[in-house]
């Protein structure tokens, strides 16, 4: 065990003796590790709707396409259904501020009266809450959304409509937050009733979609295909399914790209084995001699490969370690508090998962230890003789 640790000892010395190349590889491998984390985080946060989904939520609408709205009196009959506990319903606005044109966030109209009953991860303070449902042209704001506009309580704010064209105003009532990951905080609510009153006649009482709370989550296959015979016979058919499967069905229009994603990064990881084990090589090859004497007074073939083996994992657990350290501040900080304000209807929550910084540390380690057992390998099976005879 003492001659382990001496040996392990000796490879971590190695690793300064050129100075120059272990730094440029450790820094090599920091940098592939950070882009690791970041594909990985970008998979992590795609699916994290899914994977923190409400179980006892289901989603109801049109058959046809999601797009399409559906009759508002559709509401009455779903709250009827044996199961439901409670259901809202909502519409997409689509509408953007003329001060930041560029700046996309989601805006709909809810049914104020149930909304925050359904998705109740959303908070607000009881007297925003009072507030909001008083005020006709009342708006409640994720906190992300109202940080990266600079709205606060109080502000009169005009949003340019695009599928309901107008300038339509709004007071800021509301700055919720989240107390589930899966929560979008860079979204805008408002009244369904200040939109429906608003519109021509003819385009008045539909609704884009329902979401309802049920009593008992294992039945959420049973409750929403009683809810689609209930309407399958009626003048527009429903697709209902639970809130996990419908973010789900959204994942599956885009599995190509997270596959491509999950691909690239594996490619990263490759490409650092690769550097990591061209430096080992180059080592091992001018430490010839140093293996030869090793071998001469007595040093077995196993030690010399475990020098060159520890001298591998001490570069990759040293670049894993410094690129993990970096990546927090430039994913988290950086790139994610980006992402959530931008794009918070994908990607609402934006870190790192545990099980990726682990997976990193650990895949830095493994893949030194891969990039250094050919070099050990070769390192090992020198002949005594030839290594004393070749200058290092």
């Amino acid at each position: 065990m003492t001659g382990a640790v001496g040996l392990l000892s000796l490879a971590a010395k190695n690793v300064l003796r050129n100075k120059l190349r272990a730094v440029l590889t450790i820094v090599a491998i920091a940098v592939a590790i950070v882009a690791f984390v970041m594909l990985r985080t970008v998979l992590t946060a795609w699916t994290v709707a899914a994977d923190y989904a409400a179980r006892d939520r289901i989603g109801t609408r049109n058959k046809v396409t999601f797009i399409v709205p559906l009759p508002r009196r559709y509401i009455d009959d779903i709250r009827a259904m044996p199961g439901i506990k409670a259901a809202t319903f909502m519409n997409w606005f689509g509408a953007k501020d003329p001060r930041h044109e560029h700046e996309f966030f989601g805006n709909m109209a809810v049914d104020t009266a149930t909304f925050l009953t359904v998705y109740d991860e959303l908070k607000l303070p009881k007297e925003q809450r009072e507030a909001w449902i008083g005020d006709r042209k009342g708006a409640i704001v994720g906190e992300v959304l109202a940080r990266k506009l600079g709205w606060k309580l109080g502000d009169r704010v005009t949003l340019t409509g695009t599928i309901y064209p107008g300038d339509w105003e709004f007071q800021i009532d509301g700055i919720y937050t989240a107390t589930r990951r899966s929560a979008d905080r860079s979204s805008m609510y408002f009244h369904w009733n200040y939109l429906n009153d608003s519109v021509p006649e003819r385009a008045r009482d539909q609704i884009g979609w329902v979401t309802s709370r049920i009593d008992e989550p294992s039945r959420a296959a049973s409750i929403s295909q009683a809810l689609d015979k209930l309407f399958e016979e009626k003048e527009i058919a429903t697709l209902s399914m639970s809130e996990r499967a419908m973010n789900l069905s959204f994942l599956g229009m885009v599995s190509a790209a997270l596959t491509a994603i999950n691909v690239v990064s594996v490619v990263i990881l490759v490409i650092m084995m690769l550097i990591l084990g061209n430096t080992i090589a180059m080592g091992a090859r001018e430490r010839t001699s140093e293996y030869g004497v090793m071998r001469a007074i007595g040093f077995l073939p196993s030690h010399v490969a475990l020098s060159v083996l520890g001298e591998a994992v001490t570069i990759g657990g040293l670049g894993g370690a410094l690129g993990l350290v970096l990546a927090y501040p430039l994913v988290e900080r950086g790139l994610g508090r980006f992402i959530e304000e931008n794009m918070g209807s994908y990607f609402p929550y934006f870190r790192i998962a545990e099980s990726t910084a682990l997976a990193a540390v650990v895949l830095a380690l493994l893949l030194g230890v891969l990039a250094g057992v050919i070099p050990a390998y070769r390192a090992s099976r020198l002949n005594v003789i030839d290594a004393l005879r070749r200058v290092g």
